[in-house]
């Protein structure tokens, strides 16, 4: 980015960047009934953690037995469907493909629509009893086709080396700032959700990096919190988590993200609004005028 070309916009001092993961590959209606499964479903999810307080939802699609697919017409379908009830929410498309289930060519389908931000999983790791596996030429290939699409990778890290490999794509030119991580932890073969874990891959960014995290399972309001003090962001979801309390499952994903905005109030961290992560991140639906209001 040259000092002739519009700038990112801070955030105001101290506002957090809520993600909602609102289904993910595996949580399934038999474990919560109120987890999103259709695209109608995930809609109306996205536009609910939209109005309780997420910037940026992350999606999955499944097909119609309920199982994870890849397919860009469901992911189509739930953007359109967000779009048409005027919500603003970022919409963030997984590239994951269900950890091992899809093709390198099924994961990477998504991109072709050009969400504003798809995930990007920085490296392979075992994922309970399955090997998610992300080799160097894939994480090329898909880092090259986010590029042509104009789509920012969301640069999810399961464990160090995962940033460890960020930077070296970052040095190859293919990730270009400004740059948005993910720790994920709690993962079986991942680094454990832990704050010293989390520390330590934080100190490994490089400068001026935004960054996230979402713990799983029970660490997702553990860690969020940690973030909040530390000056990160926070994932919550029922991708990650299908409980509210110990016992209690939790009732939709908005309760989850309206839970973690009712904390940062507490705590004084104003919520960032889409437009605003859109600017930070140089999205490319940021309004016109709020690229014009950052030019150096």
């Amino acid at each position: 980015m040259t000092d002739s070309q519009p700038q990112p916009a801070a955030l105001p001092a101290g506002a957090l960047i809520i993600s909602a993961a609102t289904t993910g590959s595996w949580p399934t209606k038999a474990q919560n009934p109120n987890v999103p499964t259709t695209p109608e479903e995930i809609a109306q999810a996205a536009i609910a953690c939209g109005e309780a307080g997420a910037a940026i939802v992350h999606i999955h699609v499944r097909d119609d037995d309920e199982k994870v697919t890849c397919d860009p017409e469901r992911y189509a379908r739930v953007r359109e469907l967000v779009e048409a009830a005027g919500s603003d929410v970022i919409i963030n498309m997984s590239t994951g493909g269900g950890a091992g289930t899809s093709s390198d060519e099924e994961r990477m389908a998504p991109v072709a629509l050009a969400p504003e931000i798809a995930s990007f999983d920085c490296g392979s790791v075992n994922f309970g009893e399955r090997v998610f596996v992300n080799s160097p030429a894939f994480l090329r290939e898909l880092a090259a086709r986010m590029n042509a699409h104009d789509v920012k990778p969301e640069i999810e890290c399961f464990e160090p080396g995962h940033v460890w490999n960020a930077l070296r794509l970052i040095d190859e030119g293919l990730l270009r700032p400004p740059f948005w991580f993910q720790f994920v932890l709690g993962v079986r073969g991942g680094s454990p959700p832990e704050v010293k874990q989390l520390l330590n891959m934080v100190e490994m960014l490089p400068a001026g990096a935004h960054w996230s995290v979402c713990g799983i399972g029970r660490a997702q309001l553990p860690l969020g919190m940690a973030a909040m003090a530390m000056g990160g962001h926070v994932r919550t979801g029922l991708e990650d988590n299908i409980w509210y309390h110990k016992g209690q499952l939790a009732e939709s994903n908005a309760q989850l993200v309206a839970r973690i905005a009712r904390i940062a109030g507490e705590m004084g961290r104003p919520l960032a609004t889409p437009d605003q992560v859109r600017a930070l991140l140089g999205l490319h639906g940021a309004p016109a005028a709020s690229a014009a209001a950052t030019t150096a």
